[in-house]
């Protein structure tokens, strides 16, 4: 295994499973690790047919709101995020991504700076048939701010409520991440 894969199975290896399935995926997801080094991108849409992914959820502990684009290849309501570079750490794709697709820098003081979640999804959409391996990691936002999504890869962007979040348009995992990140959200407010 090389240092770069390594890395990533060992960031994996300590995420906590909120439920069996998260549990089955981050256990798959450390047999592929360990059976292969070819886990980044390489070629779009999807060489290979499996890789990483890092999700950037903007979540507003205050007001409990959570900023999703309309994907426009996807045709969903997701986080901001992408593909992880080859030998890119996870950490740096999440802050260039945010930086990229928010134009901000980000602030991960409400999970801390690893993945607070882990899902394999067969992705849909015009890149349908490649698996994402996808690292969820979550920064500070403000929902009385304005953040302008890229608009190459998103065609708007909304607030949603976490306490009534119930979206068929996003990621199938959506639900089980905010459950996920509910604790988080009921202890006092400070940088972590």
């Amino acid at each position: 295994m090389n240092l770069a894969t390594a890395a990533v199975a060992d960031i994996v290896d300590r995420i906590d499973p909120i439920d069996a399935l998260e549990h089955q995926h981050i256990a798959d997801t450390l047999a592929w690790l360990a059976s292969t080094d070819d886990v980044f991108r390489r070629v779009k849409p999807d060489t290979p047919a499996r890789h990483l992914v890092s999700y950037v959820v903007l979540v507003d502990p205050r007001t409990r709101g959570v900023l999703l684009g309309r994907h426009r290849l996807a045709g969903l309501w997701l986080p901001t995020g992408g593909h992880i570079a080859p030998g890119e750490h996870p950490l740096a794709a999440a802050a260039r991504e945010a930086t990229e697709e928010l134009g901000i820098d980000p602030e991960f003081t409400v999970a801390g700076t690893e993945p607070l979640f882990l899902t394999v999804t067969t992705t849909v959409g015009m890149d349908s048939g490649h698996q994402d391996v996808s690292l969820w990691y979550v920064i500070r936002g403000d929902r009385t701010r304005e953040y302008t999504l890229d608009p190459g890869e998103f065609s708007d962007a909304h607030w949603w409520d976490i306490d009534t979040f119930d979206h068929p348009d996003s990621d199938p995992h959506f639900a089980r991440f905010l459950a996920k990140l509910e604790p988080l959200l009921a202890e006092p407010i400070r940088d972590r």
